[in-house]
């Protein structure tokens, strides 16, 4: 590695961004082989061990200096860096720089595992860490370089609490090395973001980074004119700072999770709107509602659950017409049946406390796969307004279409895209195919103590609850912290009652406790602690164990309920026997939980007539279940991703046609 292509001898404006990621003339399925080959063969073949040596050695130089030796070393690197670009050599004093500030001021010592991972993320491709292996200080050594060398960054986290609490624990180390830090959060005001994203380095949210992106470009006139864009940062003392860009080109992205924010996040595209200053017509939704609720499920309409979407029988085709000609508004078919499959889709599919929570007389959507409370989301097309009425909540204006963007079409944009993970080999070909990330295997620094133990599947809800009272109950007496995974805010509660009944304290976070998730966190290891918690505890969420609980047998996690992907039950198992510790985690699920619900129903029936409900299935059977259930859900997924990809290089082609690019 001589050098880093992306990042050296740049033109850096707001204006600096890529426009496609080549795959080296594969088509779509030859990206996907050999995204999957080279993520194995990378594993095997890292060429770090000389760079090693190189910043040991520059490591052992700079221990010898004093303070103004140090500073003067510093000044020298990063002007050289700036002048020659990222060099093998530059980046190698450069870690080791960053080496020792992490020493001096946040008392720890990284180690080997965790160079290898940044030195894989400065050549623009994605490290897959296993958890607990400490990814956020792993994150300094390429973002401090990129800054060193006057490149924006942008370190891009799964969450708000994520990124605030990141950029809190380091930011000693970039203070100590000269460097500036913001943070970008769904609640920071426009005005703080101007001054986030001027700094060196920038903690955010895919979500605040891909909005305020698009605010920028409107701000452009939707156009690219870097010409007259220049002419305005010269004479920016004439403008105000909301008439400025907030961007500084899309330079450097590290993107921690990156599995989350480049695949579950990417099945949708992200909508930036306007309210339309206009009421809504509330007659109409409580009407609609009023007409769906006659309609019967099954008869006159089908649930979807893959999509999930509602589709109307001709029955119901039929049904909505009678019921219509009793009403005075005058419906055409077509505005019928969409208001209908709306009303529908509020009243049986969006679930309170699962896909949302009513909290202040207002709808806040909760993301599915962070569990997490979504202040900034609506949904498009009356759907929100539908839900507003359906729960008697107030009603917010209807909202106007500004511009979309997906986060394939926007991280493909970046001059130079990195990540980190601790699941992403299961998706290694489709982060080629459409990122251009190869994906590459760090290894362990211990050898990994978790044990899985065999997931039991019951046939009945009811029974997997009562079993998992009973295991609870049976590992709390030995003395062992216990992380309780439920799929939404109501599973949650529901096993709270159920723990409150049998006696057993523990401690609950969900959507509805976000504000207390430190607090929870930091004492979910302590001896004998039981905690229960969505999918909150998941990603980057690092429980520190009690030496007594690390005695006892160390953290235990159970899942009660499968995701869509099998990565997404690994983060949670992620929770414990880290750093070569003790722990061990197993899932009870029943049948009829969601994962479960496109099994057809005469096999359902099959198993349910086969099986005792106080009897969990053979684990072959269970395997086979599980295994069908997450690869017909994934594949399905993925098909989702690649239509809009292909949607999105057709609307990109047409934009640019008329000048536009949103």
């Amino acid at each position: 590695m001589s050098d880093i292509p992306f990042l050296s001898n740049l033109s850096l404006n707001a204006n600096s961004e890529r426009n496609e990621v080549n795959n080296n003339g594969y088509d779509d399925f030859m990206a996907t082989i050999i995204g999957q080959f080279r993520a194995r063969l990378c594993s095997q073949q890292s060429g770090f061990a000389k760079s090693y040596q190189q910043i040991k050695k520059s490591l052992s130089n700079i221990k010898d200096m004093d303070k103004i030796e140090y500073a003067e070393h510093l000044t020298q690197l990063r002007y050289a860096m700036v002048r020659d670009g990222l060099t093998e050599q530059h980046i190698n004093q450069s870690f080791a720089l960053i080496y020792d500030a992490i020493i001096r001021k946040l008392k720890m010592r990284p180690y080997k595992v965790q160079l290898m991972a940044g030195w894989v993320m400065m050549q623009g491709k994605l490290a897959e860490m296993e958890t607990g292996e400490g990814k956020t200080l792993t994150a300094l050594f390429p973002a401090c370089t990129a800054a060193m060398a006057k490149i924006p960054v942008h370190i891009v986290t799964a969450n708000d609490y994520l990124a605030s609490r990141d950029a809190e624990q380091l930011k000693l180390v970039y203070q100590d090395l000269g460097l500036s830090v913001g943070v970008v959060t769904s609640r920071t005001p426009a005005e703080q973001r101007h001054a986030a994203y001027a700094c060196d380095i920038t903690y955010c949210t895919s979500k605040q980074l891909a909005l305020d992106y698009l605010r920028d470009r409107m701000k452009q006139g939707l156009q690219q004119k870097s010409l007259r864009l220049q002419l305005q940062q010269q004479l920016n003392k004439t403008y105000s700072p909301e008439q400025l860009p907030m961007l500084r080109g899309l330079c450097y992205a590290i993107i921690d999770e990156a599995d989350n924010v480049l695949i579950d996040d990417a099945r949708v595209p992200l909508i930036l709107a306007k309210d339309q200053n206009e009421p809504s017509n509330l007659t109409l939704y409580f009407q609609t509602l009023s007409i769906a609720r006659l309609l019967q499920p099954n008869h006159d309409f089908q649930i979807n659950p893959t999509e999930p979407k509602v589709i109307l029988t001709e029955a119901g085709q039929q049904r909505l017409s009678e019921i219509t000609k009793e009403f005075t508004t005058n419906w055409t078919a077509n505005e019928t049946r969409q208001l209908a499959l709306l009303a529908l889709r509020a009243l049986f599919v969006l679930q309170r406390d699962k896909h949302y929570l009513v909290k202040d007389k207002k709808i806040q959507i909760i993301d599915e796969n962070t569990g997490r409370i979504t202040p900034d989301r609506s949904w498009e097309k009356g759907l929100q307004q539908m839900i507003e009425c359906k729960e008697e909540c107030s009603v917010s204006d209807e909202k106007s279409v500004l511009a979309r963007i997906s986060f394939q079409r926007f991280f493909r944009r970046y001059l130079h895209l990195a990540g980190m993970s601790g699941t992403a080999r299961e998706v290694a070909g489709e982060l080629h195919r459409t990122y251009g990330l190869e994906v590459v295997t760090i290894p362990t620094r211990k050898p990994c103590r978790r044990r899985l133990l065999p997931q039991r599947i019951y046939p009945l809800a009811a029974t997997k609850w009562q079993a998992c009272v009973k295991r609870i109950k049976k590992v709390h007496n030995k003395g062992r912290p216990i992380l309780v995974g439920t799929h939404s805010v109501k599973d949650s509660e529901y096993l709270s009652l159920l723990l409150t009944q049998a006696q057993l304290p523990h401690q609950l976070l969900n959507a509805r406790q976000d504000k207390k998730e430190a607090h929870i966190i930091a004492q979910a290891g302590n001896k004998g602690q039981i905690t229960i918690a969505t999918n909150m505890a998941g990603r980057g969420t690092d429980i520190r164990l009690m030496q007594e609980s690390k005695k006892s047998g160390g953290l235990h996690v159970m899942l009660m309920e499968l995701n869509d992907a099998r990565r997404i039950d690994r983060q949670l198992y992620g929770r414990a026997a880290r750093q070569g510790n003790r722990g061990s985690c197993e899932a009870i699920v029943s049948l009829e939980d969601s994962i479960f619900e496109r099994l057809p129903k005469t096999i359902k029936k099959m198993l349910l007539h086969r099986f005792k409900p106080n009897h969990y299935l053979p684990l072959w059977l269970s395997r086979v279940l599980v295994y069908w259930a997450q690869w017909s859900q994934q594949h399905e997924h993925a098909q989702l991703r690649r239509m809009l990809l292909k949607w999105d290089r057709q609307q990109e082609r047409t934009l640019a046609f008329s000048g536009r690019r949103e």
